[in-house]
């Protein structure tokens, strides 16, 4: 199944329907008055958080879509039927935008997360409802309000604890397929993978994390060139970068710490956020360089980089190495998460805090 990780789409909420002009007109009922009915609201449209979608591949075929109108109220004070709401499934982690104004609606980061897009519209009034002791016998009543109308962009991002990055055939897609069941594409020329691809790995002791093999950047990314900043945005979400070099390039030419030296460039001209997460420097495919040289060479690329962060040294082809490191990322986003947890039980207890105050400023 192919990617889509943006599209744009038209919604429309329903109508609201409109009040209706009748009056009772029965045997021996001289005075039945006015008793038209006000219409039904319209349907409003909504997005929900579905993990049964995995793509936004859907709306490729499916652009447009509309809620149902309010139906017309009738005679004997019958109001008419709401409109039934729509309710739109769309993948966990997806942002809607307002295409007009580039404004960010909501977004969807949890199964069952719902999003109200369009508001329906407000239902007419009938005539019953301008009676009074001075118009008996109104004439009047009011159409419905039109229901909302938006054009929306889709934004995909994948949810994942850790975000694969490197120039192309720095071995990314050989790690994944090591370290969890994600099966990726695998070959000896640039840009195999072509889509994002999510592996879960699973330790011994049950504990797990997600981890996301993003197509390889290149120089220029940020501005568009290869795959450009398509996939850029999918690191954005995660908790940490392991940034994948490859230490035995099959071009000779390439220079590992010029290769280092590029990704980071362009992590910082797509966003300064994502050139200042935690990043971590991965040696690849070191199974290829002899081992009396082995140590000598990399201590040369650390020291050219100045490398202040943890670095660790592996083979995806061979597994050597990647054991310890995911038990070391393990350990990391338990500690991140933990610390996660106690800033949003401070923010809760702020807000609980300033509620209390308000209040009391209030008496």
């Amino acid at each position: 199944m192919k990617f889509v990780d943006e599209v744009r789409i038209t919604v429309n909420a329903g109508s609201g329907g409109n009040g209706c002009m009748s009056f009772r007109r029965e045997k021996y009922i001289p005075f039945g008055g006015p008793d038209g009915g006000d219409g039904g609201d319209g349907g409003d449209l909504y997005l929900e958080a579905d993990e049964q979608v995995n793509t936004l591949i859907d709306f490729r075929y499916k652009r447009n879509f509309k809620a149902e109108r309010g139906e017309n109220g009738r005679g004997q004070l019958c109001s008419g039927a709401a409109g039934e709401d729509l309710v739109v499934k769309v993948p966990i982690g997806t942002e809607a935008w307002d295409n007009d104004t580039d404004e960010l609606i909501g977004d969807l980061t949890k199964t069952g997360d719902r999003l109200l897009v369009a508001k329906g519209g407000w239902h007419g009034l009938g005539n019953a409802r301008y009676k009074s002791s001075t118009n008996r016998a109104p004439r009047q009543t009011s159409e419905g309000t039109p229901g909302e109308d938006r054009r929306l962009r889709l934004e995909m991002k994948l949810l994942a604890d850790v975000g694969l990055l490197g120039l192309p055939n720095a071995g990314k897609s050989t790690f994944i397929r090591q370290v969890s069941a994600a099966q990726p594409k695998v070959a000896d020329y640039p840009f195999t993978t072509m889509y994002p691809n999510l592996g879960v790995v699973t330790m011994k002791d049950v504990r797990s994390f997600v981890i996301a093999d993003v197509p390889g950047l290149v120089e220029g990314a940020a501005d568009g060139a290869g795959l450009g900043i398509q996939f850029l945005k999918h690191l954005t979400r995660t908790r940490l970068l392991l940034h994948m070099v490859d230490m035995a390039p099959a071009d000779v030419k390439q220079d590992p710490v010029e290769s280092v030296e590029i990704i980071n460039r362009e992590l910082k001209n797509y966003s300064d956020a994502l050139g200042k997460q935690d990043q971590w420097l991965i040696l690849n495919k070191m199974d290829l360089i002899p081992e009396d040289i082995r140590e000598e060479y990399c201590e040369e690329v650390l020291k050219r980089l100045d490398w202040q962060g943890r670095v660790f040294r592996v083979s995806g082809h061979v597994g050597e190495g990647c054991d310890a490191l995911c038990a070391e990322i393990m350990d990391y986003l338990d500690e991140v998460k933990a610390a996660e947890k106690v800033a949003l039980e401070h923010q809760k207890i702020a807000a609980q805090e300033a509620i209390q105050r308000a209040a009391l400023l209030e008496e």
